[in-house]
Formats: structure tokens, C-alpha cells, sequence
């Protein structure tokens, strides 16, 4: 199930900030790039530059970005975020998210033709500088048939009327694949 962005104001500092988040991503080396941690759920090369995870901040990684941080840091009840990066040829088999108390939202970077997302029943297409949230909780699955590397802001929120702290909602069989928490 997809929303609409506008439901969810940050999306608008998001997309306004787009390009700025961008050029800080395109200062990146590759090399600082991991792996996504659960290797089950894909075929082909997900890997991720994280900010946040499960609510702890990144330190390192916030200082690489500073800009794409201060921005980050204005999203309300924010649990997780990162740069997300699919190399050609990639499928995210389907699969379901680890928590109904979090809504995802994708903030397209770099969107090459040929990449696509199925929530539920709906498949969408990212587009540069525009927000997708969806309920990650619902089947989900990602093609990339590309030919250049797509680049997502992914970034999770607790939903607003969940009032519980991160690490009540997450299960620690999903904290503990993460490395340095």
C-alpha cells in the first residue's frame, strides 16, 4: 500500500532538499558502502550507506554528510536511514517488513529507466526528487533492469500514533544483523 507524500510534511523538506542530498551522495566513495545485511532477500548487489539504524545515529556517517544529516534530523520520529543503491540487474525478491509500527519512505536520487516497485498489488516507478512512502509491512519486491546504478534516501518513521521507543518495536533478530549496534 502506497501513500500520498503530502500526508507526511517532511516529504516536502525531502524533495526540497533533493539535489543537495544528491551532491553529498555523489562525494561518496563506493568502498564506504555495505552490503544490505539480510543477503536472503536479494539476487544481484543492494548495498547501503546508513545513517540511522533501529534509531541510533551513525556517527561517522553523519559526519561524511552533514547537510543530508541536518536534514534527516528534522524527520519527525525517525528510525532508520540511508542511501540505498541497486546495481543493475538486481531483484529484491518479495518479502515483508520487520515491524507495522514503521511506515517507509524512498526518496529517488538517481533513477535510471528499467527500475520499478511492487507494494501489495500497485507497482510504481521513482522519479528524481520525489517521495514514495509505502507500508513495508505489505509483500513488496524491486527490479532493477537498468543499465546504471539506482540510488534511493530510503529512511523508516514510526508511524504518529505509535508512542512506544525504537527499541521496543524492533525485534532483536533484526538489530543484530546490523553491524556496530
Amino acid at each position: 500500500m502506497f501513500f500520498d507524500p503530502a500526508h507526511f510534511p517532511f516529504t516536502a523538506l525531502l524533495e526540497a532538499n533533493w539535489l543537495i542530498i544528491r551532491q553529498e551522495l555523489e562525494q561518496l566513495q563506493s568502498a564506504q558502502f555495505m552490503p544490505w545485511a539480510e543477503r536472503f532477500l536479494y539476487q544481484g548487489a543492494w548495498d547501503v550507506f546508513g545513517f540511522y539504524a533501529f534509531g541510533r545515529r551513525l556517527d561517522e556517517n553523519c559526519q561524511r554528510c552533514p547537510q543530508t544529516t541536518a536534514i534527516l534530523e528534522q524527520v519527525p520520529n525517525l528510525t532508520t536511514a540511508g542511501f540505498s543503491c541497486l546495481q543493475p540487474g538486481t531483484h529484491i525478491l518479495p518479502h515483508t517488513g520487520y515491524t507495522s509500527a514503521v511506515l517507509r519512505c524512498h526518496l529517488g536520487l538517481v533513477v535510471p529507466e528499467g527500475c520499478s516497485m511492487r507494494v501489495g498489488t500497485e507497482t510504481r516507478q521513482w522519479q528524481e526528487g520525489k517521495c514514495l512512502v509505502f507500508d513495508d509491512t505489505m509483500e513488496h519486491e524491486v527490479w532493477h533492469r537498468g543499465n546504471t546504478n539506482r540510488i534511493v534516501l530510503l529512511l523508516d518513521f514510526k508511524k504518529p500514533e505509535i508512542v512506544q521507543p525504537i527499541d521496543l518495536i524492533v525485534p532483536n533478530s533484526v538489530a543484530q544483523m546490523i553491524p556496530s549496534l
